[in-house]
């Protein structure tokens, strides 16, 4: 079930995101067109503080119109490794550092258009400094509980996905009896 390319039909880069639209031939011999963002990699935190808090932050987001709630996050510097970009990302926006990282679990966003592939990271033993979000940024953040936190799930409040991927995740880590 692979697609091969013909040929590159047209081509916009942006500053880090390309577009493309790619003549195909289907493994049935069909030929097709496929539309496409490609797109360096991202990375998400879960900071969980000592008082059992999540830190969520909250920004407005261009493409939906919306002031929304989301975990920390951002995408790859060129050559950055997910580990680094997620130590930096959390500091930036946030002003937290960690003492301690786990690697949660690695994702595609949107498969269907883009090859964003997302590293979920969670840190804990959090030590507050000062937040230094780029200058294109707005962001301030919240903390909140795992139990509101959830509830914002299911009002609605929270729309984000990898955030809601992230949330649930971490509550059905804290039901689990290792």
């Amino acid at each position: 079930m692979e697609e091969k390319l013909n040929k590159r039909l047209k081509e916009e880069k942006g500053n880090y995101l390309h577009y493309c639209i790619d003549e195909v031939t289907l493994s049935n011999g069909h030929i097709s067109t496929r539309e496409m963002v490609t797109h360096p990699g991202a990375v998400a935190i879960i900071a969980y503080t000592a008082n059992n808090e999540i830190i969520l932050v909250k920004q407005y987001r261009y493409p939906v119109k919306e002031t929304l709630y989301e975990i920390p996050a951002g995408k790859l510097e060129s050559g950055e490794m997910p580990d680094a970009s997620a130590k930096r990302e959390l500091e930036e926006e946030t002003g937290f550092v960690a003492k301690r990282w786990e690697k949660v679990s690695s994702f595609y966003t949107a498969p269907g258009f883009s090859n964003e592939k997302m590293h979920l990271f969670m840190a804990t033993d959090l030590i507050e400094k000062t937040a230094h979000p780029d200058p294109d940024e707005i962001i301030v953040y919240e903390k909140f509980t795992l139990e509101k936190a959830i509830k914002m799930i299911e009002t609605g409040e929270i729309k984000d996905s990898k955030t809601m991927f992230a949330l649930m995740w971490l509550e059905k880590r804290m039901t689990i009896k290792y």
